[in-house]
């Protein structure tokens, strides 16, 4: 695709909130060293690049990219609705073309094996546009998807979009009675015990599958030449497997709640799709749409709309304009983002630019700091079930998602806001203070965090048929352990804290047998191993200790030969492959920052990974990574995050410069500091 100016209009971008002038000007703005190294040279370029980048109000937001099947749904979703916008969607089918793999089919990240659901839902949306399926590259993809088993093979997500254009039965995808809106919280299944993203898709959904709604589509439009099988034949696509005893178990409860679904009275499913409906309405009251995320937005609009909604209803008005604010436009192409990262763009931005030299004095911090203090939250959310008591205090990852504050971007705008020196004013101090506590409320029992709940370890329910993205719980994991363990060390605790003595001792269980910690949240060993490595060294753990000397060992080991680090998603499906993959500026710079918080800083690794990250900038001062280097959900989703290869190789080297000059990170010099007089640390039963 064309390079684009990501996450900000044109304008903003090209009219920065302040002046910043020639790459000498930035120097002195930002007290760098006015010198002919290479290393000081790239952070100024890379320094001044980021900053034009700024937006007026101070934040930051680079777009977020995922596979196909986002820019399809959306395309889906307008001719549910009967609003398609004719040049819109011809550019979205450009982008849908462009993505598309040699092979015919269409994978889930750049470079990786073709994907059977992303390539139906690609091919839908392509045959809606107008495409005559004897084109080449539609010839090709239906090759592919026969080869591959069928469009009867799709996960649950796909069967039911085909479900709702009437290309499969309804018989044919797993039940979801409306009904689970009564189930008590005692219960093996209810909704607090699923995921933050599964609450949001699921409660609408359960709207959908109860009206069973069919679109009509032109003969032409259909894709019944994707299947093996009659489509109208198909039935109970979900199949019985030797030793699986718990999946069968929850298909056979899947039979059954079939049978008897067209059995329930009115008088139970009215008020069923009620409580389901007024639920999907408080999520959605918010300019940010319900969950903030695509796919619950999408099910939230149709859901709405099958419930009675009209074109001036409110909530739907809200929702179709939070998914349009999704859009990535381009004269030539669009595609439509899963969802936006301003908060997450700018607390790591914020970090890599004062590690780098900038202070808080400086207007571009300082609106960014104020920025990120007007985006907390304080109101109550879905958490609260499994935390009775517990004030929120926490930030979101998108412009507005407030009943879901999640743990990483509220340990990151914590750390990145201590950086830039907000905890030396008295009013930020408690603002601060609420977002700790937020977190230390957040921990579980085990030690560990998870994203947005706590307690949401209920893996058996993996195992019903609708959970076949095996991602319906939100357990703890050690990349967001690590963030929280890193921020409190920065705070001033030390290991004999409880909740970070808790959370030292789930990391050791955690670690790979290799040395390597796993990445939920990023890819992927790689990502695990620098956060945990960054709050080891931030906590002051000898990095002599066996554990340390094995991560240490792993990272050097698979640095490749150009000095880079790099690793693919593949490495989910096969994790005999961790580290391999080709080099990245985020995954180098993971590496890089991982090694140098444990003593690294004049190893020979070290200094050819910074080598790498100075050969591979360009002129205009950015790195571009190509590869998806974030995780949706392992296996299933991944993220290419336009920002990553911006901001971390200036993070890397800002602390680089600093260390080879004896001078301790900004991280650093805060921790030397002693702890902050944060007030009362909350005291839950838990604890």
């Amino acid at each position: 695709m064309n390079e684009r100016i990501d996450s900000l209009s044109q304008a903003q971008a090209q009219a920065p909130a302040i002046q910043r002038g020639d790459a000498h000007h930035l120097s002195a703005v930002l007290a760098l060293e006015t010198v002919t190294d290479r290393v000081q040279v790239a952070i100024t370029r890379a320094t001044q690049s980021l900053l034009a980048r700024q937006a007026n109000d101070g934040h930051w937001r680079f777009d977020l990219e995922a596979d196909a099947t986002i820019p399809a749904e959306y395309l889906l979703l307008h001719y549910f609705m009967g609003t398609v916008d004719s040049d819109r969607e011809q550019r979205i089918a450009a982008y849908l073309r462009s993505r598309q793999a040699s092979n015919g089919s269409w994978p889930l990240y750049e470079g990786g094996p073709g994907d059977l659901s992303a390539t139906v839902k690609a091919y839908f949306a392509l045959k809606l546009s107008g495409e005559d399926e004897r084109a080449p590259h539609l010839l090709l993809a239906r090759q592919w998807v026969r080869a591959n088993g069928g469009a009867e093979h799709c996960n649950v997500f796909t069967r039911f979009t085909l479900a709702v254009f009437g290309q499969i039965p309804w018989s044919s995808v797993p039940a979801m009675p409306v009904e689970i809106m009564f189930l008590p919280q005692w219960w093996f299944f209810n909704l607090s015990k699923v995921s933050y993203w599964s609450r949001c898709v699921i409660v609408p959904l359960l709207i959908v599958f109860a009206r069973r709604p069919v679109v009509s589509l032109k003969p032409e439009q259909s894709v019944r030449e994707l299947f093996l099988a009659p489509p109208e034949s198909l039935k109970n696509l979900d199949k019985f497997k030797p030793g699986k005893w718990m999946r069968n178990a929850f298909l056979v409860i899947d039979r059954i709640l079939k049978v008897i679904d067209p059995l329930v009275p009115t008088a139970v499913r009215g008020p069923a799709l009620r409580r389901a409906e007024r639920w999907t309405r408080a999520h959605a009251k918010g300019v940010g749409g319900i969950g903030a995320i695509f796919p619950a937005m999408a099910n939230a609009a149709m859901a709405l709309r099958l419930q009675g909604a009209g074109p001036e209803d409110p909530d739907f008005v809200r929702t179709m304009q939070a998914i349009e604010d999704l859009l990535v436009e381009d004269r030539d192409e669009t595609y439509c983002q899963p969802c936006v990262s301003p908060i997450w763009d700018t607390c790591l931005t914020l970090s890599a630019l004062t590690e780098s030299g900038a202070t808080p004095r400086q207007p571009p911090v300082h609106q960014a700091v104020e920025w990120l203090f007007d985006q907390q939250i304080f109101v109550p959310g879905d958490w609260c079930d499994q935390a009775k008591g517990l004030a929120c205090g926490g930030w979101a990852f998108q412009y507005e998602n407030d009943k879901y504050p999640d743990v990483d971007d509220t340990a990151m705008v914590l750390m990145a806001l201590l950086r830039a020196g907000a905890q030396y004013n008295e009013q930020k101090l408690k603002r601060i203070n609420q977002g700790v506590n937020w977190l230390l409320g957040m921990q579980n029992t085990d030690g560990s965090w998870g994203a947005f709940d706590i307690g949401n370890n209920y893996n058996y329910l993996n195992n019903i048929p609708f959970a076949d993205h095996g991602a319906l719980v939100d357990p703890g994991t050690a990349d967001l352990t690590a963030r929280c363990v890193e921020l409190l060390a920065m705070l001033g605790y030390n290991s004999t804290f409880a909740p970070i003595a808790r959370g030292l001792a789930f990391l050791e269980r955690d670690q790979d047998p290799s040395g390597a910690w796993y990445g939920r949240w990023g890819v992927n060993f790689i990502y695990g191993t620098w956060s945990v490595l960054a709050a080891l060294g931030a906590i002051g753990e000898d990095p002599a200790k066996p554990y340390i000397r094995k991560a240490v060992d792993w990272l050097q080991r698979v640095q490749n030969e150009d000095g880079g680090w790099g690793e693919s998603c593949n490495t989910y499906d096969d994790p005999m492959l961790k580290g391999r993959g080709e080099s990245t500026a985020a995954q180098t710079a993971w590496a890089l920052l991982g090694l140098m918080a444990v003593g690294e800083v004049r190893s020979p690794q070290v200094k050819t990974g910074i080598d790498y990250l100075i050969r591979h900038q360009s002129e205009r001062g950015e790195w571009h990574d190509e590869a998806y280097t974030g995780t949706g959900f392992p296996r299933v989703f991944y993220l290419r995050y336009h920002g990553y290869s911006r901001y971390f190789p200036l993070w890397a080297l800002g602390t680089y410069a600093r260390l080879r000059r004896g001078l301790p990170t900004r991280q650093h010099e805060i921790v030397g500091q002693g702890s902050l007089d944060l007030g009362p640390i909350p005291v839950l039963e838990k604890f």
